[in-house]
């Protein structure tokens, strides 16, 4: 489970907090994410892969 990829869509931006909503389900609440650990150049909307505990947008 902790090599799988999961995708995430950047549904809000809040000061130093991202808010990211899990593709596969569209259920769940969004995760909340600090910023900074989060490629510096994302915007709502963005679509991003998270991989090796490390965030990245999808290509």
């Amino acid at each position: 489970m902790l090599l799988d990829k999961i995708y995430y869509t950047v549904d809000s931006l809040g000061g130093d907090y991202a808010y990211l909503r899990k593709e596969d389900d569209a259920q769940a609440e969004p995760k909340c994410v600090a910023r900074a650990l989060l490629p510096a150049e994302i915007i709502e909307g963005s679509r991003l892969v998270y991989e090796m505990m490390e965030y990245s947008i999808c290509e």
